[in-house]
């Protein structure tokens, strides 16, 4: 598979074998999200939702940077374009524990590209290779990229092409691509998402012109099918939205993806096994709430799925809801005839 291949071509064990990643997403990929996740998966690569480096230098670096040994493998993506303010939050984010540190150069919204960074960076693709040696310099973990393959008007050929050889001039030591353009002005962030068309063999080309280089590819991917498919031709895939709405998938990567013999993680077994954590963080103030609504959408498609919803999105808002609640909703998936019918007596 491409994975395989690309480290058979050279590729730096530095990195490591990342074949699959979930995505950063704002306001998603916190750290009970990642802790959850990684109770389904092993192997995965996560990261954690962009951190701009003026938050970094001047904010609250535990609530921003904090995380839980058991997310590893966890990379820190950055959001900044001074070199010297990303050297110094890559550092931070080094000293924290974080095996990799991301540069975002893919996010469009218009807050981002007031401050000169996301994909508006990919018309300075000097100034990202700049930011990317610096953080290289100050930091003896991986330094990596996510990217779109162009912005607006640009030719993608040349857009990427142009982009990725100053990096790997810098440096770098693997690409995540987003095979779509981002529209800087006229589309949403969501839209951002599923307007502009994909051109995953754009990135294809790309992994076939810099074997050396590791490269992953983003952007709709939606299943493990399709994520094996992609393997065939470059060395890693990261899901986003697909594997946050439906998480089940990732219970199956570290078979799938990474070849392990152990058998697929069971969802209910993974839930009982993030007990420990939500008490922990119960216990130092925090709400039920925060880890569950994570979890929504991992019995989708299974009998006692919508009960299981209903359960945790109403039940937690309370301020003193518990463990118990999440026990009652795992009931409703375990076993669905007998929640039935206490509902219906309920109503009746």
């Amino acid at each position: 598979m491409g994975g395989k291949k690309g480290q058979e071509a050279g590729i730096s064990a530095h990195y490591g074998n990342h074949r699959f990643a979930i995505a950063p997403m704002m306001d998603w990929t916190d750290r009970h999200c990642r802790a959850f996740h990684r109770h389904l998966t092993r192997e995965a690569l996560l990261y954690t939702e962009m951190v701009t480096t003026g938050a970094v230098l001047h904010g609250d670096r535990e609530r921003l940077l904090g995380f839980s040994d058991l997310e590893h493998p966890v990379a820190l993506q950055l959001g900044g374009s001074e070199p010297g303010d990303l050297a110094r939050s890559a550092r931070i984010g080094a000293d924290y524990g974080y095996g990799e540190i991301n540069l975002n150069v893919g996010c469009p919204s218009d807050r981002v590209q007031s401050g000169r960074f996301g994909a508006c960076l990919m018309q300075e693709p000097a100034l990202v290779a700049d930011c990317v040696a610096a953080m290289k310099a100050a930091v003896s973990v991986p330094v990596t990229v996510k990217c779109r393959i162009g912005v607006d008007e640009q030719d993608p050929e040349e857009a990427l092409d142009r982009l990725a050889d100053a990096l790997v001039a810098a440096g770098v030591d693997a690409l995540w691509v987003h095979a779509r353009k981002a529209w800087l002005k006229g589309l949403s962030p969501r839209e951002n998402r599923d307007v502009p068309p994909l051109d995953y063999d754009r990135v294809y080309r790309l992994k076939a012109r810099l074997p050396d280089l590791f490269i992953g590819i983003n952007g709709g991917i939606a299943d493990l099918d399709a994520a094996e498919a992609h393997l065939a031709h470059v060395d890693g895939v990261m899901l986003g939205r697909a594997a946050y709405q439906s998480p089940f998938l990732l219970c199956a990567v570290d078979r799938r993806i990474y070849g392990t013999a152990e058998a697929d993680v069971d969802p209910v077994d993974a839930v009982r096994a993030l007990v420990p954590y939500i008490e922990a963080h119960m216990a130092r103030g925090g709400r039920l709430r925060h880890v569950v609504r994570h979890m929504l959408g991992l019995f989708h498609g299974r009998p006692g799925a919508r009960a299981w919803r209903r359960i945790l999105t109403e039940g937690s808002v309370a301020e003193d809801a518990g463990i118990e609640l999440l026990e009652r909703a795992l009931a409703a998936v375990t076993e669905p005839a007998v929640v039935g019918r206490e509902v219906r007596a309920a109503a009746e």
